[in-house]
């Protein structure tokens, strides 16, 4: 009698708990939510999962002062976390293409509804990663496809001024480029060498542009439609041809990461498929449902570049089906279809490895570290791989870093103006769902600047007298640029010439950078 006590006196906690579930499922509707339901859905997974979530606006709203609503999901919302990597999904920034937006939107739900319920994937998954979801880039483009009859290839693709946004950001792959050709020594974080723009920027890539300089994102990806595959860097050919594979120095890792999501989705890496484009001579299943962007068609002024370029976000496009402008009728499967591969992609932020940088005496975080790799995996008994993996990424606020890399052994080296590098050698194995490989650097001290600095941290000024603590500053190392200036590359424009701007930094400086994204450009 006991027992069965116990199972009735419990059973009204389980069916109100289930009841709870039974509510959240049910609550998100398959349909295309207008510019005022998307922050309705957004506050509905807050209400249900508030200590998890934050829903906060862009610096910008659109041309027509529609806000940019984000959501965000983590343990801690609105912080950055030591060793936590931050990941984003942007949709619908080409305002007819609405799938990613309605997938961004039931996204947002199902993490709230398997954090709620435990799921042993997304529960995880939010405890270990900073997500971050924008459903839609341009609400203004949404709202003029969906009025102008939803099936044009064209109306509201571009933003309420006319303008794609997909060609609106700073192009820094032919900053990039340049560099290669010149054997120019910088390969990341390129806006230090942006001195001009040959257009005014849109509010709504502006915002997006101070989202990404301002977080440290690991990985991202931005959803589109009209085709079925995903399309990773570069977008930009090298030699300006209208299709060339263009590789970036992680293309392993770009098609690695392309992989998983494409492998999940039920027909996109399927080679029997039907291509989109009949006409088209490629046919993406063939090719396991991805594709480098500048060889399927090159891009100038790209989002999906300008994150790789422009800070330690490797980013990639999802075409998400062959209409742009889903039917409602279709949204549900749609979304069946995508939902294992959207949640493994966030998985992926975990690759590689991870770690802090200090300073080996004070144990202070060292941020801006250049964080750099050389691939030597065995290829066999006689041979390994043995080539420099040239991009680096760079140590963030606490000095935490985040390198995404296949599976296979690497050196692993911390480089920072002041300190003596410090190489390590790790092995990167990149099992299911689990954390990056932790590997940590104790940088040291080079010259008495830094002793200056340990004796302050220490309060021990009198030892310090002894070692010339009172010399000045020495000079700042400076890059040797080409002949060829940055004015050659980026056509000058009025009001946005920065040649006064102090960039000779040996080691990437944000704060003039931040300035610049912050303030000059919301001047146009």
């Amino acid at each position: 009698m006991a027992w069965k006590f116990g199972i009735l006196s419990s059973f009204p906690l389980l069916l109100s708990y289930a009841l709870v579930l039974v509510t959240a499922s049910t609550s998100f509707q398959f349909k295309h939510h207008n510019n005022q339901d998307i922050l309705k859905v957004l506050e509905s997974v807050h209400q249900a999962c508030p200590n998890v979530t934050r829903i906060y606006t862009l610096s910008e709203t659109s041309v027509k002062g529609v806000p940019l609503y984000m959501i965000e999901f983590s343990t801690h919302p609105g912080q950055h976390e030591i060793l936590k990597p931050e990941f984003k999904y942007i949709g619908n920034m080409h305002g007819n293409e609405v799938l990613g937006r309605e997938l961004l939107l039931k996204l947002a739900d199902q993490l709230c509804q398997g954090y709620r319920a435990q799921d042993p994937v997304i529960q995880p998954l939010v405890q270990k990663t900073r997500i971050h979801i924008l459903p839609s880039m341009n609400p203004d483009g949404w709202d003029l496809a969906t009025k102008r009859g939803k099936n044009d290839y064209l109306v509201g693709r571009s933003n309420a001024n006319g303008v794609d946004l997909n060609r609106d950001f700073p192009d820094l792959d032919r900053i990039m480029f340049g560099n290669e050709v010149f054997h120019v020594k910088n390969n990341n974080h390129l806006m230090d060498q942006v001195q001009t723009l040959d257009h005014p920027i849109q509010p709504e890539t502006l915002a997006v542009m101070r989202l990404i300089m301002s977080t440290p994102f690991v990985l991202s990806a931005n959803l589109h439609g009209g085709d079925l595959v995903v399309n990773y860097p570069y977008d930009s050919s090298r030699s300006g041809a209208d299709s060339e594979y263009t590789e970036t120095p992680d293309d392993d890792t770009f098609r690695y990461i392309s992989t998983a999501y494409s492998s999940l989705h039920p027909s996109m890496a399927d080679p029997s498929r039907e291509p989109c484009d009949k006409l088209d001579a490629m046919n993406f299943g063939k090719s396991g449902g991805i594709v480098n962007g500048a060889k399927w068609y090159s891009v100038r002024g790209g989002m999906q570049d300008f994150n790789y370029l422009s800070s330690n976000d490797f980013e990639i496009t999802l075409e998400l089906g062959c209409r742009k402008y889903t039917n409602e009728q279709d949204l549900e499967k749609e979304w069946n279809d995508n939902k294992d591969a959207l949640i493994n992609f966030i998985w992926q932020t975990h690759l590689g490895v991870k770690g802090l940088v200090r300073d080996s005496i004070t144990g202070r975080a060292i941020a801006n570290a250049a964080i750099r790799v050389r691939n030597i995996t065995l290829i066999n008994q006689t041979h390994a791989e043995n080539y420099e993996i040239d991009h680096d990424i760079t140590s963030v606020f606490d000095g935490d870093y985040f390198r995404l890399l296949t599976p296979g052994e690497y050196l692993v080296t911390a480089v920072h103006v002041g300190y003596k590098s410090q190489t390590r050698r790790v092995k990167v194995a990149n099992q299911p769902r689990t954390e990056a490989t932790r590997l940590d650097f104790w940088l040291e001290p080079t010259n008495e600047v830094q002793l200056n600095q340990i004796g302050e941290f220490f309060e021990e000024p009198a030892e310090l007298d002894e070692l010339g603590a009172n010399e000045p500053e020495p000079p700042r190392q400076t890059r040797q640029f080409s002949e060829l200036s940055v004015d050659e590359l980026q056509p000058e424009v009025e009001n946005l010439n920065m040649n006064n701007v102090n960039t000779d930094s040996d080691t990437p400086s944000r704060d003039w950078i931040f300035k610049w994204v912050y303030g000059h450009l919301g001047n146009v």
